[in-house]
């Protein structure tokens, strides 16, 4: 992606001709140009040359990428140490939210993932053309990234001139180092896939630092197992580590798409249980084929975009059921497994295929059943599981272990390639892994483990803390929250108002905010957080600020199945009784009929741990921690049953509102 399809010294855009310039855009611009974007295009460079003929130095930028975003901003003039992000509504009449929430996304995208744009003042600017005269104020929040500026274009020069003699403290911006200074975005999860399907590589959209490279080395070194099975003509299989936030599913999903464009007859597939996952993904492409086709020109229907996806993202349930229906080999060579920790045990997949598809002698575990079913094929095929560590949330889901057991037991002949992560205790359950391993053919790659979180992009540290306080280790906690707590907000509260009034003021331009409780918080139902009512996943992460269904409205909270794979830039995680500290230790409770009881099955208390770290680790910005006041009335939701946890959790390090 070039960095803007033409760039210049304030003096050079002055000096040349309108028809030079647009010359120079046409030819950088992919699509046909329409008449509408050719106007566009010569009404903002005739103002430009008009309004910044009065400056003295500075230098300007026609379509900038944005990586992570997949977009261009319109403009971004440079003039002394001020960075302004300009974005033109050529004709319109109006400032409307959806282009105050974009050059406000742009802006920020440029102080968090831009170096050379960290430590500067970035001023977004609005041009609406037709718009009447707006009155200018300057605020800036704390990080330098001032509030949208308004502007019609009439004193647009000199309005930056304003603002550059006032905001500029320190040195002049050096174009050049500033052009060469590194672009470290991190996309959301929703973000990656449509610029993946957009055909962009996954170094295009991501970090170039430690995260980035871990993760292309990753994608290299499964590319490698994918051309050694099919020259050697041999099967195997992947599992690829990784903390919470590393990557993994970005990782099958650049694995995939670059699979199906450079080597179409593999046919391969992402497959997920997680069925909001699916559904959020497959909407999120969907919708955003169905745009970008109007901006070529060749309309697509959402409906056929949305059939064209299926085949890319398929839930993996459904994967399974059509093989039972046939012993023939599937259409594809390579699949990828996503979530692979949660696929269910024998016992579970027994008892659904007995009770659902009327199979009584069914007697596999899910992935005993996935891989025979990929060892139907003749010659090569390779499976890919990604793997979440502490991960597993729900009865039935059978963890790492049961891969390794399936192939020890049926599949001896395939190769395995794993990382050495699995000695970590959140991969083996105290299962000896070792031995499942020894009877096979095990090939280890350090470059199979995802060894640093780029969701929470301002703390690295982040799954390291929650995975420290849902263990209970407030000494480990502490510690780690003194590296993360500059750049990573945490808040407590008792207040649920406050909560809601902390996240809406902490998100900027389209950032994303939501609840979020435990599956089994059921007594913050009297506090309106009702964890029964289910979400549409596509709504709640998808629809805009205008919308009731969407997370914005802060009062549909998503649980942790809703939410595992997914993630939000602000999130307010709502704490029940469920999970309570008494005492300094986790104490493990599940509400039944009118009253909490205790949890003593062990698999059950994994369960219930994970499901809080998913929820603590979901947030990309930062979060606030809602612990009820309880109430002395309700025999269910005594101030003892919270207390403990508040404390537990201030004495880690974060503090309250």
């Amino acid at each position: 992606m070039n960095s803007s399809f033409y760039s210049s010294s304030v003096k050079d855009l002055v000096d040349q001709s309108p028809e030079t310039i647009l010359g120079h855009l046409a030819r950088q611009n992919s699509f046909s140009l329409e008449a509408l974007q050719r106007n566009a295009w010569l009404t903002q460079i005739l103002m430009l040359q008009r309004e910044l003929s009065g400056l003295v130095s500075g230098w300007v930028a026609f379509e900038f990428a944005i990586p992570r975003m997949g977009k261009r901003a319109d403009n971004i003039v440079l003039v002394g140490g001020v960075i302004f992000v300009l974005e033109f509504k050529v004709g319109t009449e109006q400032f409307d939210n959806a282009a105050l929430d974009q050059v406000v996304d742009y802006a920020l995208d440029l102080k968090n993932f831009h170096s050379g744009s960290h430590d500067r003042p970035i001023v977004p600017v609005v041009v609406a053309t037709g718009a009447p005269d707006a009155v200018h104020s300057l605020i800036w929040a704390d990080d330098n990234v001032a509030k949208p500026v308004l502007s019609n274009g009439v004193g647009l020069g000199a309005l930056i001139k304003d603002i550059s003699d006032q905001a500029t403290t320190g040195s002049d911006i050096d174009v050049q180092a500033w052009l060469g200074s590194g672009y470290k975005p991190t996309p959301t999860i929703i973000e990656a896939a449509q610029a993946l399907y957009q055909g962009h590589k996954v170094g295009e959209i991501t970090r170039s630092d430690a995260g980035a490279i871990n993760l292309s080395q990753t994608a290299e070194c499964i590319a490698q197992v994918i051309e050694d099975a099919k020259s050697n003509r041999h099967k195997a299989i992947c599992f690829v580590t990784g903390v919470p936030g590393a990557g993994k599913t970005l990782a099958g999903l650049n694995l995939v798409t670059q699979r199906a464009s450079a080597h179409e007859d593999e046919h391969a597939v992402f497959l997920s249980g997680n069925g909001p996952l699916v559904d959020v993904l497959r909407e999120a492409l969907a919708r955003d084929e169905h745009a970008q086709s109007k901006l070529t020109g060749s309309t697509i229907r959402k409906a056929d975009a949305a059939r064209k996806v299926k085949s890319f993202i398929q839930n993996i349930m459904h994967f399974r059921d059509d093989s039972l229906t046939s012993s023939n080999a599937p259409i594809e060579r390579v699949a990828v497994f996503d979530e692979a920790q949660r696929a269910w045990d024998r016992d579970h997949l027994a008892n659904f295929m007995s009770r659902k598809k009327g199979l009584p002698d069914f007697d596999m575990s899910e992935p005993a059943f996935l891989v025979s079913v990929m060892d139907r094929h003749e010659g090569w095929c390779v499976v890919v599981c990604l793997i979440g560590g502490g991960q597993e949330i729900n009865a039935g889901e059978a963890g790492l272990t049961e891969w390794f057991s399936a192939l020890q037991a049926r599949f001896t002949d395939w190769k395995v390639f794993t990382s050495r992560q699995l000695a970590h205790r959140d991969y083996h359950w105290g299962q000896d892994l070792a031995a499942m391993l020894s009877k096979l053919d095990v090939t280890v790659y350090e470059h199979l483990h995802l060894a640093v979180s780029i969701r929470s992009f301002r703390a690295e540290k982040l799954s390291e803390f929650v995975g420290a306080v849902v263990a209970g280790e407030v000494e480990a906690a502490r510690a780690l929250y003194e590296q993360i707590k500059t750049t990573y907000p945490i808040k407590l509260t008792r207040d649920l108002a406050a909560a809601r009034a902390w996240l809406r003021v902490q998100a900027r331009g389209s950032e994303r905010v939501g609840l979020v409780a435990s599956s089994g918080a059921s007594r913050l139902k009297p506090l309106g957080i009702n964890v029964r009512e289910k979400i549409d996943a596509t709504h709640w992460f998808l629809n805009g600020k205008d919308d009731v269904r969407s997370s914005h409205y802060l009062e549909d909270p998503a649980t942790e199945f809703d939410i595992q794979g997914l993630e939000l830039d602000w999130v307010g995680v709502c704490w029940d009784a469920d999970f309570r500290s008494i005492d300094g230790r986790w104490a493990f409770h599940r509400f039944t009929g009118t009253k909490w009881q205790n949890v003593n099955d062990e698999n059950r208390k994994v369960y219930l741990t994970n499901a809080y770290r998913v929820l603590l680790t979901r947030a990309r910005q930062g979060l606030v921690i809602y612990i009820p006041e309880g109430d002395a009335e309700d025999a269910t939701r005594p101030a003892a049953f919270y207390d403990g946890t508040a404390k537990f959790l201030s004495e880690c390090g974060p503090s309250f509102l």
